[in-house]
């Protein structure tokens, strides 16, 4: 009797998965609903509660996955030569459960979050449109412009890396602080914020060329605290902007931009501008390579912004010192390891409905464009 209610309680999950996720792909406003009125108990609940330990759990979770997964092969191919059938029926039973109690919350915090309605439409006035070579280089000599003057106010020590004035918790209580205010003007963004969490392995984050994660299944925003200082306020406000519903790391980036450049703190600001000028850098040099008449006669009426060299070196992902620890002490092969992340978030991406995969991360800039051009509005 206690196995058919078993049975009966594991299928009526695996439905409950496979409804969520066709309701989900069909309803969009049954996922504005969801993320409105559900998701924010998970965050304000179970996120609490995971914000009681000083670590990252869901980085050992991760870990405790692989480790069942090594066990549940040990165990199958031992039923081969050993007589544990016994033992690896209950196993594979257990693991069995693990795996759709895996899919209804990978469906819950993360799947049905890609099928809401977009920051654009929510916020900005409706999906961004095309923009002109002229806007995108005035926004980017906008941004060059505050970055040339950020850098000269800032702290640095005697080789000139950036200090900043206070210890990890100060940045992570901070950047609740700017996204709490940051929601009231953007509704989805009010609430209640977790800390974010540095990885213990921040070094393999690095050989991934990643400064932050979001985990479902901890509801925590993660971040690589051996990255560049710069990097890390943008990098928490982004994760956490995952914890409110914008899945979409374009989404993420630009309410990451948003919480950074509207602080009273400088190191903010200067991260938040830091972290979208890689991207307005990239589309300005596209649009040269495509059209490049076009390129000088629109530079010739609005000369691009140089940058200061400093700045170059704020940019970067970690410092050369990390750089050769780290890889004096991987045990596997950088390059690899970042292909390998790329298509994995590739094909995850796709798989969730966005067909830029990766490539949409840059789509922050059609965010910005369209912000501005509001504003001048």
């Amino acid at each position: 009797m206690a196995q058919k209610r078993r049975a009966v309680l594991y299928l009526s999950i695996a439905i409950l998965t496979v409804l969520l996720n066709i309701l989900a792909w069909s309803s969009t406003a049954f996922c504005d609903a969801y993320v409105t009125y559900v998701f924010p108990l998970w965050t304000n609940t179970y996120g609490r509660l995971m914000g009681i330990f000083p670590f990252s759990v869901g980085e050992w979770m991760l870990i405790l996955g692989i480790v069942l997964i090594l066990v549940a092969v040990f165990t199958a191919v031992s039923v081969l030569f050993l007589s544990w059938h016994s033992f690896a029926r209950l196993y594979l039973r257990f693991c069995a459960w693990v795996l759709v109690c895996v899919c209804l919350i990978m469906t819950l915090n993360c799947s049905m979050l890609y099928h809401v309605t977009p920051f654009s439409q929510q916020y900005l006035g409706g999906a961004p449109g095309e923009y002109s070579l002229e806007e995108l280089l005035s926004v980017r000599n906008f941004v060059a412009s505050q970055c040339n003057r950020l850098s000269g106010e800032v702290l640095r020590d005697e080789r000139g890396d950036i200090i900043y004035p206070g210890d990890d918790s100060a940045l992570q209580k901070k950047a609740c602080q700017e996204m709490e205010h940051l929601g009231a003007d953007y509704g989805r963004l009010r609430g209640y914020y977790p800390r974010p969490k540095p990885l213990f392995f921040s070094d393999f984050m690095c050989q991934q060329n990643m400064l932050g994660w979001y985990f479902p299944f901890s509801m925590e925003a993660n971040y690589n605290r051996v990255a560049y200082v710069m990097n890390q306020p943008a990098s928490m406000c982004h994760e956490l902007a995952h914890l409110k519903g914008f899945i979409y790391e374009d989404e993420a980036n630009f309410i990451a931009y948003l919480a950074c450049v509207q602080s009273d703190d400088i190191y903010f600001e200067y991260s938040g501008y830091l972290s979208v000028l890689g991207y307005l850098e990239h589309d300005l040099r596209s649009a040269a390579a495509q059209d490049p008449e076009r390129f000088k006669q629109v530079c010739a009426l609005q000369e691009p912004l140089k940058l200061l060299d400093v700045v170059y070196e704020d940019a970067r992902f970690v410092t050369e010192e990390e750089w050769e620890r780290i890889e004096g002490k991987a045990l596997l092969d950088t390059e690899t390891v970042d292909k390998a992340t790329d298509v994995f978030l590739d094909t995850t991406l796709k798989a969730n409905g966005v067909s830029d995969g990766t490539v949409s991360y840059s789509h922050v800039v059609k965010l910005l464009l369209q912000y501005y051009s509001m504003k001048r509005d």
